[in-house]
């Protein structure tokens, strides 16, 4: 009942994660161009992104503190999976590639959203490249997304107790 439980606080915490990973690439970055034309970016900027930010970031703690609960406590191993060692070897691929996600959020999009959003100073050309920063980091999550998923999946359909 244990690995159960925290399995699904592993997949609810690792949607919202994803689903804001998400919407930050596929609506916001999208909509805040228009925002700035028409001069309501503000309102995203100084209420929405950093709650949204808030929440993002901490969904990628919890997804992965859980992911690396679980794996020890289903009998995998932290030490199989992230050596990729036999049976422990795709979910260890997919425990990998969130940790790199992990490591983008909190070391390269978040401490660069701050510069951009105003939340720590920074003058307009260290914003331009925190912008940047933060969206080659945030994009490399999207793509990395998929394949961690996938392996994540194939991963847990090797043995290891089934939500359903």
């Amino acid at each position: 009942m244990e690995l159960i439980l925290d399995r699904w606080f592993h997949i609810m915490a690792g949607i919202a994660w994803i689903g804001l990973l998400y919407y930050f690439n596929f609506v916001q970055a999208v909509a805040l161009p228009k925002a700035k034309a028409d001069n309501t970016a503000a309102g995203i900027t100084k209420h929405i992104a950093p709650q949204a930010l808030l929440w993002f970031r901490y969904a990628a703690l919890v997804t992965w503190l859980t992911g690396t609960w679980y794996l020890e406590r289903s009998g995998i191993g932290l030490g199989a999976a992230f050596m990729l060692k036999g049976s422990a070897a795709a979910i260890g691929l997919g425990a990998w590639l969130g940790t790199i996600m992990l490591f983008n959020v909190w070391v390269l999009i978040w401490p660069n959203q701050k510069k951009v959003l105003g939340i720590v100073p920074a003058d307009d050309a260290t914003k331009a490249k925190s912008a940047r920063i933060a969206f080659l980091a945030s994009r490399t999550n999207t793509m990395l997304s998929i394949p961690m998923l996938f392996f994540m999946v194939t991963g847990s359909a090797h043995g290891l107790p089934r939500l359903f």
